[in-house]
Order: C-alpha cells, then sequence, then structure tokens
C-alpha cells in the first residue's frame, strides 16, 4: 500500500510560502527549490539501510554505521524535476542521476514522452522521482510506468506542491510507491493549474516564459 507524507515541518512551509510569493525571482525561487528539495530528502531518505564498518578516529576504533545495500539514483521529470536534483545529491554525492522527459499537451492536458535516459542496472536501485508539481498526475504516473518497465520495484516520489485530484490519481495507478509532498494545495483550475500554487514551476525556476 502507498505511503503518503505531507511534510509539517516549519522550514519547508516558510520556504513553500516564499515560493508561492509572485515577486519572488528566478535566483531565490531555484535557490528555494534546492533548499525544499534536500529538507524533504532527509525524510524520504530516513529508511536507508546501515550497516556497522569498522573506523577508526584519533581516539579509538570502533564499530559505525555507513550506507549499505542498494544504490540510489535520481530520475527528475525534465524539466521542472531538474530544480530539485542538487538538494538531493547534497544529502547523497554518489546517487546517479537519469532523466525522464514529459511534456503537457496545453489542450488535453496528457502527458507525452520525449526523452528517458535511466542510469545503469535501474532494477538494482532505490529511485528517487522528483518534480515540483503533482497536478492532474498524469506525467508522475507516466514516469513511474517507465521505471516499473525496467524492472525497478523501489520507487519514491517526490514533489513540493500537490493537488488533491492528483495525488489520488497517482496514488491509485502505483498504490506502491511512497509519495513524499511538500504541501497539499486545494484544486486544480480549468487549465489544470494547482490552486493556490505557484504558477509554472520550470518557468520560474528557468527564467522562461
Amino acid at each position: 500500500m502507498s505511503k503518503v507524507i505531507i511534510m509539517d515541518h516549519p522550514l519547508i512551509k516558510h520556504k513553500i510560502s516564499l515560493l508561492r510569493d509572485e515577486n519572488t525571482g528566478t535566483r531565490d525561487f531555484r535557490i528555494l527549490v534546492e533548499e525544499i528539495a534536500m529538507l524533504m530528502g532527509y525524510e524520504a531518505l530516513r529508511d536507508l539501510p546501515t550497516e556497522l564498518v569498522s573506523v577508526k578516529s584519533p581516539v579509538a576504533e570502533s564499530m559505525q554505521p555507513m550506507l549499505c545495500g542498494r544504490k540510489l539514483a535520481v530520475v527528475p521529470i525534465l524539466r521542472a524535476g531538474l530544480g530539485m536534483v542538487n538538494g538531493i545529491l547534497a544529502l547523497v554525492p554518489s546517487a546517479k542521476v537519469g532523466h525522464i522527459g514529459l511534456y503537457r499537451d496545453e489542450v488535453t492536458h496528457e502527458p507525452h514522452e520525449y526523452y528517458c535516459k535511466l542510469p545503469e542496472n535501474i532494477d538494482e536501485r532505490l529511485v528517487i522521482l522528483p518534480d515540483p508539481m503533482l497536478a492532474t498526475g498524469g506525467s508522475a504516473i507516466q514516469a513511474v510506468d517507465f521505471i516499473k518497465a525496467k524492472g525497478c520495484t523501489n520507487i519514491k516520489f517526490m514533489c513540493i506542491i500537490a493537488a488533491p485530484e492528483g495525488l489520488e490519481a497517482l496514488k491509485n495507478a502505483h498504490p506502491d510507491i511512497d509519495i513524499y509532498v511538500g504541501n497539499l494545495d486545494d484544486h486544480l483550475n480549468d487549465a489544470a493549474y494547482i490552486v493556490p500554487g505557484l504558477g509554472d514551476a520550470g518557468d520560474r525556476i528557468f527564467g522562461t516564459k
């Protein structure tokens, strides 16, 4: 069964409020997205396995916990998901990075793939799938489909803001993945934008229109 974690940390909530502000410029927006991703990643990676290894400090040698087991991959959904990658890599610099490129049809709001490049041995890895916005859920569902098609079964989706409609759709389509949400917003409008949301995350990260 899918595990859904809605963040309640005051630092995350504060930074999301700054993201929403239409007066927040590209530079600050980009920094905030990275910071939020790092804070959310701290929670999403809480259950990484560890093993005891011998470590010699200046005082004594002892057995200490170090990460072990499955390797980690970060696979952002292009293009806005790129903004979250560095925040996660700050926690686990050795993680491999893949990319899934999807765009949304402006009329039907359906996702279409234009690029997919995944790290080798993806079926042996824990995959973190970041995208700042979970609106209709279509892009997230298709991205998880791609990763599962490669044999991967250990997937965690991470978004900064979600609409209830998108969250429900992703849970129903993939009840076996964990979902981490910075804030659950009110609803989708007629243009399939999250309300109150923060506008187009990709445009605000990259300074485009």
